[in-house]
């Protein structure tokens, strides 16, 4: 199977560089684009690719067969509506926009014009994923995951996740859409009610940096999920612990990667597993390209990323969002 013909919109996002190998070799890359070229000057040497400052000149170009979109989340709608009208297949980075609105209007268009759309929520299916699911059906579920602090963005090359309407929100709508969806598509059940709570005391900053959720199902089913931007720079990168209670017993995952479960029946088993976040874009690039042919069959929808969203846009209109979402 040949290559697809791919362009990357917004190339400097910080997730590009755990793509970069998958997709140089899974994709024909023939057009890159950032608002600031000189940030993506590498992509473009390692790709072999031309370099926009505007995103609209790759769009046009012919015999395209795959986009992705990144960048500050106020301009990804217009790139996904672009793309939609021309027919191209696309990979979207959550949350995508600044509202539940603007990501139903995309999922609107592209749902009407029959163009395939995924999202990396790469958490799906994973080794947290797969150990968590050893529990059954969550009836109680627990994810905590903290990343480093908020000046990192300053030095990466996205300095517009530190404001609120570029970004629409911080670590909650940063971080939490992966926890959310995992605990939707595991519990299959509908978000119903939503408790929250935001803080940007650690910093300071216009963006929160610690986030908590309460999300109970239709069912009653129950997830308590924190998010923040609260862990020192370190090699460590980050802090995340997991626990899932189920009708086959309770599984847990603590930040070193040592793992638990206990059956209904009293048997404990144990294990180390990876729980380390980045390596999981080079596979859902990999997945992107065997899957392309088929509308992406497997992968996470944006009817679903619209589900795990709803709950955060929630949260954010509770803290006193504006009626775009943003806090």
């Amino acid at each position: 199977m040949s290559r697809p013909r791919t362009i990357i919109l917004g190339a400097s996002h910080w997730h590009v560089p755990l793509c970069t190998r998958a997709i140089g070799e899974e994709h024909n890359v023939v057009g890159i684009s950032d608002e600031d070229v000189s940030l993506v000057r590498g992509l473009a040497d390692a790709w072999n690719a031309p370099v926009e400052a505007d995103w609209r000149n790759l769009v046009d170009l012919p015999n395209l067969g795959l986009a992705y979109v990144f960048g500050p989340h106020n301009g990804m709608a217009e790139k996904c509506f672009a793309l939609i009208e021309r027919g191209i297949p696309l990979v979207v980075e959550k949350p995508l926009g600044t509202s539940l609105s603007e990501l139903a209007r995309v999922r609107e268009a592209a749902e009407a014009a029959g163009v395939p759309v995924t999202v990396p929520l790469v958490q799906r299916d994973g080794p947290v994923d797969r150990w968590l699911a050893k529990a059954g059906r969550p009836t109680y579920q627990r994810a905590s995951f903290v990343a480093g602090p908020p000046s990192r963005y300053l030095h990466n090359g996205n300095p517009w996740m530190l404001d609120p309407v570029a970004a629409g929100g911080g670590c909650l709508a940063n971080l939490a859409p992966h926890f959310v969806d995992l605990f939707l598509q595991g519990s299959n059940e509908s978000a119903d009610t939503v408790d929250s709570r935001l803080s940007s005391v650690l910093h300071g900053a216009d963006i929160e940096d610690h986030a908590s959720l309460i999300v109970t199902t239709t069912g009653g089913r129950e997830a308590i999920i924190e998010v923040g931007y609260a862990f020192p720079n370190s090699p460590l990168k980050r802090y995340c612990s997991f626990t899932s209670a189920g009708e086959a017993g309770f599984a847990s995952i603590n930040s070193d990667g040592s793992a638990t479960f206990t059956s209904e029946a009293g048997i404990t088993e144990s294990a180390m597993i990876n729980v380390d976040s980045d390596p999981l874009y080079d596979a859902f690039v990999r997945r992107v390209a065997e899957t392309l042919e088929d509308g992406f069959q497997g992968l996470p929808t944006l009817a679903q990323l619209e589900d795990a969203m709803r709950p955060i846009w929630q949260a954010y209109d509770h803290h006193g969002g504006t009626e775009d979402g943003r806090p």
